[in-house]
């Protein structure tokens, strides 16, 4: 066993026993930590099949928002852990086939791979994933790419604008107000008294 295989085998383990955590820990930031774990041991097995981009897409979008985010809601919202408890048994039956199904799908895809021959076979010119990737995305895919990336800018824009409403504590300002301004209205000149009289009091005291 070389030492590609032994890291193999010590990254699935720990994402095996880190999911394992995550349905079963009692406390729901300790599953999203769990959770985390998981996703950076996933990361790590991927590294070592040569999918640089999976890998690192993984830890950036998974672990670097959406889980973020989870422990955001998770520890802001105060979760009620007995009642979540409760209906535990009465659940257990619907999640057991929906879990049996997702296992038989994953099953069959895995096993799949094992009995096709063809699949084996090793590519006659290996070249590195994220090339090829790029190359497909920007040739192919350019137009449902691009249109992918306008819907994430109008979800991005979306939300800044929802937490940017007016609030108490901020301060903003108003364009259209700033475009009809005129120069009487930036500088005002105000006559006031010379203060000669104030100067010469104080010397006479």
């Amino acid at each position: 066993m070389n030492a590609i295989t032994g890291f193999f085998y010590v990254f699935a383990t720990i994402l095996v026993l880190a999911s394992l955590r995550v349905i079963t820990a009692r406390n729901p930031v300790h599953s999203a930590l769990f959770l985390v774990l998981a996703f950076f041991s996933a990361s790590a097995l991927w590294m070592l099949l040569e999918a640089e981009f999976l890998a690192i897409s993984l830890v950036l979008v998974y672990v670097g928002a959406v889980m973020v985010l989870f422990l955001f809601v998770v520890m802001m919202v105060d979760l009620n852990m007995d009642k979540i408890r409760a209906g535990f048994w009465k659940n257990l039956p619907v999640a057991t086939i929906v879990g049996s199904l997702i296992a038989f799908q994953m099953s069959v895809i895995l096993l799949r791979g094992f009995w096709d021959p063809q699949s084996a076979a090793a590519p006659a010119q290996p070249q590195d994933n994220t090339l090829a990737l790029g190359k497909l995305l920007f040739t192919e895919y350019l137009y449902p790419f691009e249109v992918a990336a306008l819907i994430l800018l109008v979800a991005m824009v979306a939300a800044i604008a929802l937490t940017l409403r007016k609030r108490k504590d901020t301060k903003s300002q108003t364009p259209s107000e700033q475009v009809r301004v005129k120069s009487r209205d930036r500088l005002k000149i105000v006559s006031m008294a010379a203060d000669v009289d104030r100067k010469q009091t104080k010397s006479g005291q």
